[in-house]
């Protein structure tokens, strides 16, 4: 049983003689498709299923062993880059079109800072191990050096292939794709058991520590016990040791975001194999080289300036709030906790309400504007959708357990009603900035002219083009031999469009604060026992150790979309 190609809106069919049926370019795409999918979901449960065992003394699962895996599975996924790369460079045909929607230049930027920053961590444990690597395991010294050259290559992949639609050897190449997906979240996957370990309540408070550090140990801190005799002997004492050690966990933040942004990019290059692409799918979501404005033509169009102005101020804010809150909170004293979270509180509800507002005004902006809806085939946008509606789920989950504990637990007076007052906001916030991002994504830029085929026209590979034996797209000309045609002018921005570009600015700068107080350590939950007493220990560790890591993503990926929503306004 054969199948042709999906095919969106933006899509056209294989060229065919009258009266010829089509001829299918591949034999049932979702077989391919599901082959890849399976092995990736065997691949990651058996990954996680190591990490999560590891995280508990009484498991017999060796921190070598989960180390031991992780390695494997990088080596084998830069062998297969190595391998794509030297076989797409030998044919020009396996790529025959690129997807302007695909790996815009921030998001890729993004990765690329990340990946910087996951290198000096890398260097950071490996200095760690080594002071102290008489009674280490080699493995544990080898992984950060393997990682780092996994993060290398990857990043360099990603970076010249994020756009392509790959042609050849199509069932290899998903099934590779998705084993570099898995092997990301697989890292992630530690990196957030390790990091909540360090940020659990055994970091902030010692009343806590016995049942924090029972939980929350993880493959690489942990020792002694039944398993090994290692914590006794490896102990940090010197002070490169320590300044190592904390190098690199407060690097973990950017090593987590890393993971997350590759794996994005490597689901939609899964997506673009075997993808056809028509001449008129160069607009909408996305920039490409054939669309109006890129990048810096749109950050240096005019704004109100209000919302950049308001969003540093908030900026500025809450990173002083977060300084005073770990100095309080990491001392000694209830008061000064308490004082701590009163704060923390009273920013996050200006903050919270200050973006909602703006984000309903968005909303109902778009009701008095004319621009059509973008109805193209976008793997890159449905991904965006989906990443923001799901990372949110998390932190909408810590906000109604706290809501339950704060209803029907004990009156905790002020700080119970900045609780719920928190977790309300919290929630009305992500819903509205959702919405609000989600309707922007899927609004055709105005600049853009339907009737126009040149848009597009440049993401075709005019080599790979001319070495197939029939063209797949109707019409399509390579971009070497394209008309010149003179850039339009850009359109004078009304007072709509300058309030968008404003509002998201604001909403932007806004994200990138409410991600660094979570990620660096500002953890109220841990800090604030109502919701500890109210659920106990183990079930509120669970809850927060599991939705918290997709709160901060979602923070970082709304930052990623709103900065598209900028360009696109």
């Amino acid at each position: 049983m054969t199948e042709a190609p999906e095919l969106g809106p933006g899509e056209s069919p294989p060229s065919h003689s009258p009266g010829e049926l089509p001829k299918p370019l591949e034999t049932w795409k979702k077989g391919g498709r599901m082959l890849s999918v399976l092995l990736a979901l065997n691949t990651l449960l058996l990954a996680c299923t190591l990490i999560s065992s590891g995280a508990f003394n009484k498991v017999a699962v060796h921190d070598t062993d989960v180390f031991a895996l992780l390695v494997t599975m990088m080596l084998l996924a830069v062998v297969w880059i190595l391998a794509h790369l030297l076989h797409t460079a030998r044919r020009p045909d396996a790529v025959p079109y690129r997807d302007p929607h695909a790996g815009p230049i921030w998001l890729r930027g993004g990765l690329v800072l990340f990946a910087v920053c996951t290198l000096v961590m890398d260097v950071f444990k490996t200095g760690y191990y080594s002071s102290f690597f008489e009674c280490q395991a080699a493995i544990k010294i080898l992984f950060p050096i393997f990682q780092a050259i996994f993060v290398i290559v990857q990043t360099y992949f990603l970076w010249v292939s994020a756009k392509d639609c790959i042609h050849a050897h199509l069932d290899l190449t998903r099934c590779g794709l998705m084993f570099t997906l898995t092997t990301n979240l697989a890292i992630w996957a530690l990196a957030v058991v390790d990091e909540s370990k360090h940020q659990g309540p055994s970091s902030h408070s010692s009343s806590n520590s016995n049942a924090g550090h029972a939980l929350l140990l993880s493959p690489i801190e942990r020792g002694g016990g039944a398993r090994s005799s290692e914590g006794d002997q490896c102990t940090c004492n010197t002070t490169v040791c320590h300044v190592f050690e904390q190098g690199y966990f407060y690097l973990y933040p950017f090593n987590i975001e890393y993971s997350l942004f590759a794996a994005t990019l490597l689901y939609v290059m899964w997506k673009n194999v075997g993808r056809l692409l028509s001449p008129g799918h160069g607009h909408g979501h996305g920039h490409g080289h054939g669309h109006g404005h890129g990048l810096g033509q749109g950050l240096s169009q005019r704004t109100l300036l209000v919302g950049p102005l308001l969003g540093l101020l908030l900026f500025v804010g809450g990173l002083g709030v977060f300084v005073v809150y770990e100095v309080q909170v990491r001392s000694d004293g209830g008061s000064r906790t308490r004082d701590a979270l009163v704060l923390y509180y009273s920013f996050h509800i200006v903050c919270l309400g200050l973006m909602s507002l703006g984000s309903l005004g968005g909303s109902i902006l778009y009701r008095l504007d004319r621009r059509t809806m973008d109805q193209h085939k976008n793997p890159t946008r449905t991904l965006d959708v989906a990443l923001l509606m799901g990372a949110a789920l998390g932190q909408i989950a810590i906000s109604y357990y706290s809501i339950v504990a704060v209803v029907a637990g004990t009156p905790q007076g002020l700080l119970g009603a900045l609780n719920l007052a928190h977790s309300l906001l919290t929630i009305a916030q992500l819903s509205s900035q959702n919405a609000f991002i989600i309707e922007s994504l899927h609004r055709s830029p105005p600049e853009s002219h339907p009737q126009d085929p040149t848009p597009g026209l440049a993401f075709s590979n005019p080599v790979a083009l001319q070495a197939l034996p029939a063209s797949p797209v109707s019409g399509l000309v390579p971009s070497g031999r394209a008309p010149a045609a003179a850039a339009p002018a850009a359109p004078r921005l009304g007072w709509k469009r300058r309030f968008l570009k404003d509002l998201s600015l604001f909403l932007l700068l806004c994200n990138v604060v409410l991600w660094i107080m979570p990620a660096f350590g500002a953890r109220p939950q841990f800090s604030d026992n109502l919701e500890l007493n109210f659920y106990g220990s183990s079930m509120w560790l669970a809850i927060v150790n599991i939705c918290l890591p997709f709160g901060i993503f979602y923070r970082m990926h709304a930052v990623s979309s709103l900065l598209e929503v900028y360009v696109l306004s």
